[in-house]
Parts: structure tokens; sequence; C-alpha cells
């Protein structure tokens, strides 16, 4: 049976991920460095961002990308118009923050219910397609979210990268390692730009379950390839 992923250094392992791509970003034009990380937010302003990611995925669910427009947001979750361009300055950093929402959920789910495979690349295979079946079934929402995470722009890049650390995240936990070494982490990397692909052609039709299902468990023998048993043979 695999061991039993630590969640909290899986989560750490994630945001360490995140941190080394985007180490050569800590500094901008002239060396400017990127704004202080917002203070938590109260009770009361969780709970309005909560009711206002519930909206977006409601309206996307129904609709599409199309139909997330901020004015019908901020009346589903009831906020003024204003306030919610204080959370979310766009409809595209709203989108992706959807999408980081939904992966959270998803991420609750798969700990439930983890993979029983005895490899690690067959516990990351099942993962991911089990998310991605969950995606399947709200098409409207998935395109939503995916195109607004390809429309992002530096701007979205923090919202972007919680999309990525919950990804590096749900994808350690699978591993069942606790403390992956670095080729591994490059390997989580190369399944994630992979994962995000086959999302993307799936919904435009260019490519089929069966294919992204062939595409998601040969990307994930990098993990095996990458373990260090596998390096000493």
């Amino acid at each position: 049976m695999p061991a039993e992923a630590n969640p909290d250094k899986a989560a750490k392992a994630a945001r360490t991920a995140t941190a080394d791509r985007t180490a050569t970003a800590g500094t901008g034009a002239g060396g400017a460095r990127p704004p202080a990380p917002a203070s938590p937010l109260t009770e009361r302003q969780e709970a309005r961002r909560r009711r206002i990611l519930h909206a977006s995925a409601q309206l996307a669910g129904r609709g599409g990308f199309d139909a997330v427009q901020m004015r019908e947001v901020a009346e589903s979750s009831q906020v003024a118009l204003g306030t919610l361009y204080r959370y979310f300055p766009s409809k595209i950093h709203l989108l992706v923050a959807t999408m980081q929402d939904q992966l959270e959920h998803m991420h609750g789910t798969l700990r439930k219910k983890p993979p029983a495979g005895e490899r690690a690349a067959e516990r990351v295979a099942e993962t991911l397609m089990r998310a991605f079946r969950a995606l399947q079934r709200e098409p409207h929402l998935a395109d939503a979210m995916v195109r607004a995470l390809t429309f992002a722009d530096r701007s979205v890049s923090p919202e972007v990268d919680q999309v990525s650390r919950q990804t590096t995240a749900i994808i350690l936990d699978a591993m069942g390692l606790e403390d992956p070494t670095a080729d591994q982490l490059s390997a989580v990397r190369v399944i994630e730009h992979t994962w995000h692909s086959a999302l993307i052609t799936w919904l435009s039709g260019r490519a089929s379950i069966a294919q992204v299902k062939i595409d998601i468990e040969t990307v994930c023998r990098l993990i095996d390839v990458t373990a260090p048993e596998a390096g000493d043979s």
C-alpha cells in the first residue's frame, strides 16, 4: 500500500515548488519587489468572498465564460459592484480564483478517498483522471475557468500561482511522498503542464477522453523514472 501523504508537508512542498518556479520573477523591472501579501480576511470578508466564488461558479456552470458578468456576480452574491472589484479586479481574476476554489474542493474529496495504486505514477494518473472527470461533469464551468487561465496576464500572477500550488499539492498527495526530490518536482511541473494542456484540447474538441487518459498515464511515468531508486539502478 502507498505511504500516507502528510498534507502539511505536501502543501509545504507545493509552496516550495511554486517558489522555485517564480524565483527569477522575484523582482520586476528596475529591481522592484512584488507587493507584500495581503492581510488575512476577516470571517465576514471570507464569507463574502465565498459567496462571490459560488456565484461565479454557478453562472459559469450555466453559460460558460460569457455568462460570467461582474454585475450579475455582484447581484447573485449580494455584494456591491465596487466591493466585488476590490476582491477581484477583473473577470479573469475572478474565474482563475474560482478554478483554485474548485481544485481545493476536489482535493478535499480526493483525500477522503485516496487512490489505491501501488506505484506513485498509477496513483497520480488515477487522481488526475478523477479530477478531470469532475470537470467533465461541468463542461461550461471547466471551459470558463480554463479560458481565464489561458487569458491571464501578469496582473493575475498571484491567482495563477494559487492554481499551480493547489494542483501541485494534489499531485504530491497522490504520490504519497513527504520529501520529493528536485527531479520529482520537475516531473510534477511537466505533469501539471500536460494536464492543463489536456483540458484545453478536450474542451476544444481536439482530444477524446481516451486520448486524455493515455496522455496523463504516459506523462505520470516520469514520477517513477525520477524516483531515487530508479536513478540508482
